[in-house]
């Protein structure tokens, strides 16, 4: 079974592939995302791995969590689902009163 980790402290220069080819080291990799800021274009310093047993999984958080990567630490560990958030506010809008 497949499974998910996060990455954080990705290096703002490194590429999805570079990410991948990283994390074969410890298995097969199914899929490699790093986060982009939508107004920015650029990388914000996290993403997901997805690997294709629990084994290779778990010998990818020992191999590189708390690791040097690129200059930078990194932190991995096994993804959290995505939890309901409200509804954001936009900025003006609401009963606020002008005065």
């Amino acid at each position: 079974m497949a499974k998910k980790l996060y990455v954080g402290g990705i290096p703002y220069a490194t590429t999805e592939n570079e990410l991948k080819e990283a994390f074969s080291q410890a298995g097969e990799v199914t899929s490699s995302a790093i986060i982009i800021d939508k107004m920015t274009g650029r990388s914000k310093g996290f993403g997901f791995i997805e690997m294709a047993k629990d084994a290779d999984a778990d010998k990818a958080i020992d191999m590189f969590n708390g690791k040097d990567f690129q200059g930078r630490t990194l932190t991995v560990n096994e993804a959290r689902p995505l939890e309901e958030r409200a509804p954001r506010r936009e900025f003006g809008g609401g009963n606020r009163r002008m005065g």
